[in-house]
């Protein structure tokens, strides 16, 4: 009996123990609270960390804050700009005749060569690839029994670093060209750089016996059309005129990348433990990734060889916006190290940013009203209740569209003839994307005139220049043009009330989708009554992305859904979706509708390399009168960003172009750590009650145990 009173007590003062002032939901780590550490989430686990392989936002992330290309976008400015990052200064453009001769003809010009000049002193982070004893590198040929205990890169005892040369910008653009990266800009590059395809097609056809040896290959053959001058000075030389191709060097693509790093990550024994560049990339940036465990967390620490770079500024002077502090002048990057936690749901994810454990956080559609409150004018403010806990909303347009295509191989939609076209044009009346937005987007969006979203030259706002085939003027207004409007067109098509005149039956058109869930089968549904506005009967197939991808590359689909982010901040890279030589069927490329028009093509082709000026913008209206009237898409929308930042986060700016911008956040330790404890302090009043109530319990029950024992005994 002792015992079991013993044991009560030691549960009480056990708890009693507990009760302290640190929240004991805490995912964080001892000896955190007063470290600059910015705290995040990934939800898809990035599948290439190698920059000529990576082509994706969530490699983005992570990519490019380790390499650093030759330029980068102004993180203050708007419309975006770029600017040196590794380069010492914008590139120096020669214009070469057909024999590479200089020439101030344009009659003449044939050839244009970048001449690109990086900043001396740039070192690489310490990495093992770079450790040498004496002239030999120590870890380029590990023998198995050296093998034995690696398991990390971390395992290494040695490392080193070195300085950025010409050299390395140079490797990267073969590796580029070597058709076993499999880069996926490798086509684009080998229609702009000269000599790129032949070098691609020498480096195929070559014979090694291993991979130290194709490395070997790599460096001494060369590039025609890309050429070192000196250790900081390399020149590419481009076969036809390409202003976009500036924009491209901003990309992790153009990051260099040191051979060394090459040949270390080739040796087939670190390939099979998965120390690869995929895994463990090796860049001169802010940060260098200590930790890859995508199935848990990766975390970016500092690099401590990182140059003195200084917090951007406008004209010299302050940025006064709200979260943006005044930093002009001061070393980046701010922060120590970046930890981002694998979060798969998006409930948890969002609990944890309001306990105050997450620093930022989009705002999924299930969490959109407890963030978002709209005013009488239908303006968005954030809810009061956040506002109240230093959370602030930062939005952005972003540099992207999303659309209904449709396939102009199809029979019925598809096709240049006056039937198909009018069907077309009735159908975009018909699909009210406002409404979309306001239910599917949450009003996170602005209606699409044209593919060119707000911020890229050539533009539409919807008010001066709108597309006239889909919205009228009424009474100095800009609206929509009706149902009716619609119906007229249809009839002129053939289809009356949505009866094929040839036939007599019901027209009937198919939509290709993907995805699974409530949210896919509630767009459908309320795409199905969009075409029933005009008797139109649309039938939904929905099937896995594998497959969709397999109609749009063979031309079986008829309706589809789809959408574009921007490369780089430039017309061309919109208007290039409907440009008959980048059809998804015959060419395998990104005009998913297969449009075609001469007319369209041949504007594109005098607009594509112009630089901006009222004439390219001439130019672009007419192209985009051109695909308004025929009609390829459904002008849908363009998204808007929104994101969620503590009051403890600052420099938040909304640069949707730029990927480095780890390196420009602020966090202020101290605060986040005040008001962690503020919003979960443990609550034990309850967990009182009930070990109060157990020990009631147990008391009675000892009590009634104790009064049948002595009732035996007098028995």
């Amino acid at each position: 009996m002792y015992g079991l009173y013993k044991c009560i007590f030691l549960i009480l003062m056990l708890t009693l123990s507990g009760c302290s002032d640190k929240p004991l939901n805490s995912p964080y780590g001892k000896n955190t609270d007063n470290k600059k550490v910015f705290y995040s989430s990934f939800q898809e686990r990035p599948k290439h960390l190698d920059p000529a392989r990576s082509y994706s936002s969530n490699e983005y992330a992570f990519i490019a804050q380790i390499y650093e290309p030759l330029f980068q976008y102004h993180y203050l400015k708007k419309p975006y700009q770029l600017i040196p990052l590794a380069a010492k200064e914008m590139p120096e453009l020669i214009y070469l005749d057909n024999k590479f001769e200089k020439t101030k003809d344009k009659n003449k010009v044939r050839y244009i060569k970048y001449v690109l000049k990086i900043k001396r002193g740039i070192l690489y982070q310490n990495h093992p690839a770079f450790y040498k004893n004496g002239s030999n590198y120590r870890y380029h040929n590990l023998k198995k029994t050296e093998l034995e205990g690696i398991d990390t890169i971390k395992d290494f005892k040695n490392e080193s670093t070195r300085e950025l040369t010409s050299d390395d910008y140079i490797y990267q653009i073969k590796r580029l060209a070597d058709y076993k990266n499999h880069s996926p800009i490798a086509g684009v590059m080998q229609e702009y750089i000269f000599g790129f395809s032949e070098y691609n097609k020498k480096i195929s056809n070559a014979k090694y016996k291993s991979n130290s040896e194709r490395i070997e290959l790599i460096k001494s053959n060369q590039i025609k059309g890309v050429e070192k001058i000196d250790n900081f000075t390399f020149s590419i030389i481009l076969k036809k005129q390409y202003p976009q191709f500036v924009y491209w060097l901003a990309m992790p693509f153009f990051s260099p990348m040191p051979w060394e790093a090459d040949m270390f990550y080739s040796q087939p024994g670190l390939q099979e433990k998965n120390i690869t560049l995929n895994w463990f990339p090796v860049g001169t940036g802010p940060f260098k990734l200590t930790e890859n465990n995508p199935n848990l967390r990766m975390v970016l620490e500092k690099n401590k060889n990182f140059r003195k770079e200084v917090y951007p500024s406008l004209k010299d002077k302050i940025v006064k916006r709200k979260m943006i502090s005044y930093n002009k002048n001061k070393v980046i990057p701010f922060i120590d190290k970046a930890i981002y936690s694998l979060e798969k749901e998006q409930i948890p994810r969002w609990n944890k940013f309001l306990q105050g454990y997450y620093d930022n956080s989009g705002i999924a559609s299930d969490n959109y009203d407890q963030a978002i409150s709209l005013n009488n004018s239908g303006d968005v403010s954030l809810n009061k209740d956040l506002e109240k806990k230093g959370i602030y909303l930062t939005t952005a347009t972003a540099a992207s569209t999303y659309y209904i295509g449709f396939n102009m191989l199809d029979s019925i939609v598809g096709g240049k003839s006056q039937r198909s076209k009018l069907l077309r044009q009735a159908i975009t009346i018909a699909i009210d994307y406002d409404e979309y937005i306001s239910i599917f987007a949450n009003g996170r969006g602005i209606l699409a005139q044209s593919p060119i979203p707000p911020g890229i030259f050539g533009y539409q706002d919807g008010k001066k220049e709108y597309n006239k085939t889909v919205f009228k003027k009424n009474k100095g207004q800009i609206e929509k043009r009706s149902i009716e409007d619609a119906k007229k067109l249809l009839l002129k098509a053939g289809y009356d009330n949505g009866i094929d005149k040839k036939t007599g039956k019901p027209l009937i058109l198919y939509f290709e989708a993907t995805g699974a869930g409530a949210d896919t089968y509630a767009f459908l549904n309320w795409l199905r009554k969009q075409f029933k506005k005009i008797n139109i009967q649309l039938v939904t197939r929905v099937t896995d992305y594998n497959r969709f991808q397999e109609k749009m590359i063979n031309g079986t689909g008829q309706i589809f859904q789809w959408g574009w982010n921007a490369d780089y901040p430039d017309p061309e890279n919109f208007l290039f979706l409907l440009y008959s030589k980048n059809g998804k069927v015959k060419f395998g490329g990104e005009n998913a509708s297969n449009y075609e028009s001469e007319a369209f093509d041949k504007l594109f082709k005098q607009m594509k390399n112009m630089k901006n000026s009222q004439k390219r913008r001439e130019i672009i209206k007419e192209m985009l009168k051109i695909v308004q009237s025929d009609s390829p898409w459904i002008w849908g929308f363009h998204p808007k960003s929104f994101s969620l930042s503590h009051g403890w986060v600052e420099n938040t700016e909304s640069n949707l172009m730029a990927n480095n911008t780890l390196k420009y956040k602020e966090i202020s330790y101290q605060k986040r750590s005040e008001n962690i404890k503020l919003w979960n302090k443990p609550n034990f009043n309850l967990l009182y009650f009930l070990l109060i109530l157990i020990f009631i319990i147990l008391i009675s029950v000892l009590f009634m145990i104790r009064k049948k024992d002595k009732e035996k005994v007098y028995d």
